[in-house]
């Protein structure tokens, strides 16, 4: 679709605002789901993110992997195993996950910001005794190396940022006694985002959003207030796989993250729409 210089240059006085709000505050992104498998919306998230750093925002993309790890452990021929919507990290697994996550997974995201123009150092949460867990105790089972953050530290990410790079961080974490802990991506992405004082924290998700009837995408939530959240989850409209990202944003927000939103990675560049439009997309919590 081709748009005239006019309608070019109103977008452009339009997101103005935003930019001018943004600009110099950090934004920490979840990057997951169909937007990291899908080539052409990597490449459309891949440009949003250069374009915010261009812009002066501080942007820290934090990512999962899952579906690699799943991949990695059938070519071992090791089936993956799930608990309560958590991977069952063995031993074994645990090692798979951080070559996979800290390493092909995390690599590739450096290279293909950078093939897009932006500047990025890839890290993880051993880097720095950035991320410091415990093992997660589950009534559902043993989970084996997942892990609780017990600490944050973020210095390395901070001199990332400040010398004009996009940090790129899987989430793996060390141990008190050297044990390396799987850590659920949002979680860490939360984390990450209080301990920054993040103006903002982003789930890539591949739903809309909250929705009132799961069934119907046109029941968008599109804001939500922290304190209403235990009545939705009440009235079931908070239920199964949405209950953690929106435990994670919750906890986000009460640790000082000034708003926190659950976006839909399906839509091409969801996050240059929700920072620099007046219209939004997704579900915010504030």
């Amino acid at each position: 679709m081709k748009i005239s210089t006019a309608e070019r240059a109103k977008v452009l006085v339009q997101a103005l605002p935003y930019i001018q709000k943004y600009a110099g505050k950090t934004v920490v992104v979840k990057y997951g789901g169909n937007a990291m498998i899908n080539n052409d919306l990597k490449d459309a998230v891949m440009s949003d993110i250069v374009l915010m750093q261009l812009v002066g925002i501080n942007v820290v993309l934090v990512h999962g992997g899952g579906p690699e790890i799943s991949a990695m452990l059938k070519k071992i021929g090791k089936e993956s195993q799930f608990v309560g919507g958590m991977r069952v990290t063995d031993e074994e697994t645990i090692d798979i996950v951080q070559m996979v996550l800290a390493g092909k997974v995390n690599k590739d995201l450096v290279q293909l910001l950078e093939h897009h123009g932006g500047r990025a150092v890839g890290l993880c949460g051993l880097d720095g005794g950035m991320l410091t867990a415990e093992k997660l105790r589950s009534n559902e089972g043993d989970l084996g190396y997942v892990g609780r953050i017990v600490d944050v530290n973020t210095d390395i990410i901070i001199d990332a940022t400040r010398n004009g790079y996009v940090p790129i961080i899987s989430t793996v974490a060390g141990g008190e006694n050297g044990e390396v802990f799987n850590i659920n991506a949002d979680v860490a992405a939360a984390r990450i985002a209080a301990k920054l004082d993040a103006i903002k924290l982003i789930l890539m998700t591949d739903i809309r959003g909250l929705l009132r009837d799961k069934d119907d995408e046109n029941t968008l939530i599109p804001v939500v207030n922290v304190s209403e959240v235990p009545s939705l989850k009440n009235q079931g409209i908070i239920s199964g796989g949405m209950i953690p990202k929106i435990d994670c944003c919750v906890e986000a927000v009460r640790r000082g993250v000034n708003r926190a939103h659950i976006l839909d990675g399906r839509i091409p560049h969801s996050i240059l729409i929700e920072l620099f439009s007046d219209e939004g997309i997704g579900t915010m919590l504030y």
